[in-house]
This record gives structure tokens, C-alpha cells and sequence, in this order.
């Protein structure tokens, strides 16, 4: 039986041959798991894991104890609860507060968190706009924040801005951003313990060392909405690219800066409005894909290894995607045909998939064995190839996530 720091070592090694195209000694399994380790665990409902990290934290300990990914997440997607009532959150919905089923995952609620006639407003100032109106209307107990600016403050402005902090509104939410940031450093210094548990007692290394986002989906997703940035394209074609420009500079470098150095170089990247159905070739080339290259590019010179999770099917995009660095990124899709991709990325840029969902939680064992293999048939050979799931696992059967696990360490061997 080999120690747990060889086996954690073996397991780095396995994955970053695959990005680096080589053959490892199997196929790598990295599988992206939400609410399966807190379902699998029964020791806990998803509203317990969301208010309680100890409860959490035991679920996943079942769940590696019996499973054993090449990578593994922390549980960083149970987002805690303190923090979201402290704050007032107005884009998530989560059990206990609005959802009555406590073992429902929570919802993301999209809203528009910009208006169209603000892109001047936040090209000129992307912080004050945040400050002034994106976090007062996101956070329900920091509204008081519209009333700071300090932009005026040098040499006697600064009293008309000091003056604004005996607000009762801008004390109140100050009081609620001091409460807030107490919650989401003691989650963090938990999720930090958690990672060291991860690697002493299962010798699995951390899937990410941080995420990131197409700048097209960072205002789409969080400001304008979907329906929006899409009817953008058409009404504010100019301000829109500006605003991408605005954004892609500041997030390649917080993404550089809150990365680099960190245990595993995986930074996940979640690709969302960008799929075949939700934009033309013309307006993916246009709005979409620059800005995206540029940062995965950077990101990539940078000594990390971008993981693009290609949200829905890029059928049409495979070509663009070979614009990457080779040999320094993954893909990972979701419903993108694999034999197309690898014979479009095959040597060039790691791929990885797809055993879908829907699969994993209505089919059969021999359906999942049967899928698994003709993967590593289609997409193994040559090296390249990590098998995963085709989106995050929720309520799958565990008869189905074994045949996963099982067929790719046997079958997948070199």
C-alpha cells in the first residue's frame, strides 16, 4: 500500500501528464461532484452542510473514504448561510430560508444588476459602480454603500465624504460588511483545514486553486442577466465590448494574483452564455471569444493550467478553441461530441468529459460502463484524456458514480 504522500503525488502526476498530453499510467478521473458527497453521506441535509462546516466537512470524509478521484473538491460550493443572512444576498434562494426541502440545493436567481442605460456610468468607473449600485442592490443590508464615495475627498472634500459615514443606513451597513467578512473568514480558514485533510488522510490533491469566468459571463451572469447582454449584442454592441475590455484587464490580474501559488495550478474557468444555441458565429467571434483567449492566454503564460468548463455544446466552436496555448489547458465538456473534439484537440489541448448526468442518475450500471469505455476508446489514445462527468453530480445513483470510478481505473489503464 503506498503512503499517502506517494499516493497524493501520483495522483498530481496522472493529471498533469494528461494536460501535458502525455500517456499516464490511467486514465485520470476527476469528476465535478456538488450535493452527491452530502446525499451519498446521509449524515447530513444540504441546509445542514450550508450552516454547519463540521457536518459538511464529516459528509465529505465518507464520501473520499469510499471514493477516490485523482482531484477532489473541498466542500467550497456549500456556500454558508451566515454569511448570505448577514449580507442579504438577493440573487441566491437556499433551504431553511426560502426553500422548504432542507436537502434542495440551493438557486442561483439572475437579475438585472445593471441597466442598459449604465454602461457609461460603469466603463468610467467600474469600482464606484460597484460600490454605488451593483453591491446595494445585490446585498440587501449594504444598501447603505450608495451613499459613500470617496472620489471628491482630497484636500477639504473629504469632510462632505467623512460626514456621509454618521448615516444610520451607511452604519447599519457597515456593521453588516464587518459581520460578513468575520463569517467568510472563518468558512475560509475551514475550507483551508479542510484542504490539508484532503491531502494527509486521502492523498487527493485539490481540483482548483481558484475560479474564473469568460469577462462576457461576468457581466452577463452578474449584472445584466442573460436575456439582457444578449439583446445587448444588438442594442449596445460599443458599450458592451468596452465595458468586456473594462472587466478582462482587472479580472485577468485577480485571477493571476489569487492563484498563483497555491497547492494544485487547476483554475476553473465556467463557460456560460457562449454555447452554440445562445449566440451566432459572428457574435461569438465578436463579443465572446477575444476577451475569453486573451485572459486564458495570460492565465496560461502565467505558469497555471486553465480547466474550461464548456457549459452546454460547443460543436461549433471547436475550432476557436485550438487558439489556446497547446499542451497548457483543458477542456472539459458537457454535451460537445468527444470524438470531435478529440479529432479537433487531440494533441493539441487536453480534453476532458462526459458521462452525462442524466445518465449517472436514471440509467443503468451497464449503460455507464458501456459509455465510460467507449470514451477511453474514443478519447484515451495518444494521452490527452481525463474522464469526468458531463456537469456536476447531484442526486445520482451510487451504483451508476461506482461503474464510473470502477471502469475507468480497470479499463483505463495503460
Amino acid at each position: 500500500m503506498l503512503d499517502i504522500q506517494m499516493q497524493y503525488d501520483n495522483r498530481l502526476k496522472r493529471v498533469m501528464d494528461a494536460v501535458s498530453l502525455r500517456e499516464p499510467d490511467r486514465v485520470p478521473l476527476v469528476p465535478v461532484f456538488q450535493a452527491f458527497p452530502v446525499y451519498y453521506a446521509g449524515t447530513c441535509t444540504i441546509k445542514d452542510a450550508m450552516e454547519d462546516f463540521g457536518k459538511a466537512a464529516q459528509a465529505y470524509d465518507i464520501f473520499y473514504d469510499h471514493f477516490k478521484p485523482d482531484l477532489g473538491w473541498d466542500p467550497i460550493l456549500f456556500y454558508p448561510t451566515d454569511y448570505m443572512e448577514s449580507s442579504g444576498i438577493t440573487w441566491f434562494r437556499w433551504p431553511g430560508k426560502h426553500i422548504e426541502d432542507p436537502n434542495t440545493m440551493y438557486q442561483y436567481i439572475e437579475g438585472e444588476y445593471m441597466k442598459g442605460d449604465e454602461y457609461e456610468e460603469a466603463i468610467f468607473d467600474i469600482t464606484k459602480f460597484m460600490m454605488n449600485k451593483w453591491i446595494p442592490r445585490s446585498f440587501s443590508k449594504l444598501s447603505g454603500l450608495s451613499k459613500i464615495d470617496f472620489r471628491n475627498s482630497m484636500w477639504f472634500g473629504h469632510m462632505g465624504e467623512f460626514a456621509a459615514f454618521s448615516d444610520p443606513e451607511v452604519i447599519a451597513s457597515l456593521e453588516a460588511l464587518v459581520e460578513t467578512g468575520k463569517h467568510l473568514m472563518d468558512w475560509f480558514v475551514d475550507l483551508g483545514g479542510y484542504r490539508q485533510r484532503m491531502k494527509e488522510k486521502f492523498g487527493i490533491p485539490l481540483l482548483y486553486a481558484g475560479f474564473a469566468y469568460a469577462p462576457f459571463d461576468m457581466i452577463g451572469d452578474s449584472m445584466r442577466g442573460t436575456v439582457e447582454i444578449l439583446m445587448d449584442m444588438y442594442d449596445h454592441p460599443e458599450e458592451l465590448l468596452r465595458l468586456i475590455d473594462v472587466v478582462t484587464e482587472f479580472a485577468i490580474k485577480d485571477t493571476i494574483a489569487g492563484c498563483s501559488g497555491q497547492a494544485t495550478p487547476f483554475v476553473w474557468y465556467w463557460l456560460h452564455k457562449g454555447v452554440d444555441a445562445f449566440m451566432s458565429d459572428e457574435q461569438f467571434k465578436k463579443f465572446y471569444w477575444p476577451s475569453l483567449l486573451k485572459h486564458i492566454t495570460a492565465v496560461a503564460d502565467a505558469g497555471l493550467t486553465p480547466v474550461i468548463y464548456v457549459e452546454g455544446a460547443y460543436n461549433s466552436r471547436l475550432e476557436y478553441l485550438k487558439e489556446v496555448p497547446p499542451g497548457k489547458c483543458v477542456f472539459s465538456f458537457e454535451y460537445t461530441d468527444m470524438q470531435a473534439a478529440k479529432k479537433s484537440l487531440g494533441g493539441h489541448s487536453c480534453i476532458m468529459g462526459d458521462v452525462p448526468a442524466v445518465m449517472l442518475t436514471y440509467g443503468e450500471k451497464q449503460e455507464v460502463v458501456d459509455y465510460c469505455k467507449m470514451l477511453i476508446d474514443t478519447c484515451a489514445p495518444g494521452g490527452g484524456f481525463i474522464m469526468d462527468s458531463g456537469t456536476m453530480i447531484d442526486d445520482a445513483k451510487v451504483e451508476n458514480i461506482e461503474a464510473m470510478f470502477d471502469t475507468t481505473m480497470t479499463y483505463g489503464k495503460r
